[in-house]
């Protein structure tokens, strides 16, 4: 295999039938040595948390392409915490897509004159530019198009995939009785144009409760596999 790209979280490799393989490292994002997924720089390192990582991602998966929604998994190997993905390509250098079920983090620290922490929000989108130096940068759909990132088709196009694979997800975790506040995508093109979920659905993608506790992102794969 030719690694072809160093992640914070994970390596990509180039596999020989065309396919790319994603190892899933130990290294978390955060800050002063604790987990927080919502950090863009590495803030420690936590034995077996790619190997946790994966787990849901894979689970998640597999429920998603048996409905046939269109993404990039096409399996993975839990020993070696790797995953091969149809290659693709990134909108522009990259977007987020965040959808929200209730207000918490970033929506409150922006929008806290107008909402109190734990609103519900109805599954409400938003996209931002991954762009660690400006601490992603929320954008429009007008901003997108102009700016030759989405078309507006291909944006309505993503906000309704994630409103539909955010509630898949949000209603596998109330069947465990937990509650999904907030979930993060990512999205891209695959070799003939047509869009696909891409990177990961883990523990540390998604802000999970029990009750009034917040879970650890890496305790959320104890009720799910």
């Amino acid at each position: 295999m030719k690694k072809i790209y160093n992640g914070k979280t994970k390596d990509v490799y180039e596999l020989d039938n065309g396919n790319l393989s994603l190892l899933f490292k130990d290294d978390v994002t955060g800050k002063d040595g604790v987990f927080d997924p919502g950090e863009n720089q590495i803030g420690l390192t936590i034995e077996g948390a790619g190997n946790e990582c994966l787990k849901i991602t894979k689970f998640f998966y597999e429920m998603l392409n048996e409905r046939e929604i269109k993404t990039h998994f096409l399996s993975a190997d839990l020993e070696k915490n790797t995953m091969e993905v149809i290659p693709g390509q990134v909108f522009g250098k990259g977007i987020e897509v965040i959808c929200r079920f209730k207000a918490v983090g970033s929506f409150i620290r922006r929008y806290g004159m107008y909402a109190n922490e734990g609103d519900e929000l109805d599954s409400y989108v938003e996209i931002t530019l991954k762009d660690d130096m400006r601490q992603d940068p929320l954008i429009t759909d007008d901003g997108l198009e102009a700016l030759g990132i989405l078309t507006k088709d291909e944006y309505k196009t993503i906000v309704n995939m994630t409103k539909e694979i955010a509630k898949i997800v949000r209603d596998t975790l109330k069947e465990k009785g937990l509650e999904l506040y907030d979930i993060k995508f990512e999205f891209g093109r695959d070799p003939d144009g047509e869009i696909m979920l891409i990177d990961e659905i883990s523990g540390g993608s998604m802000r999970v409760f029990k009750g009034q506790e917040k879970l650890d992102p890496l305790d959320i794969h104890k009720y799910l596999v």
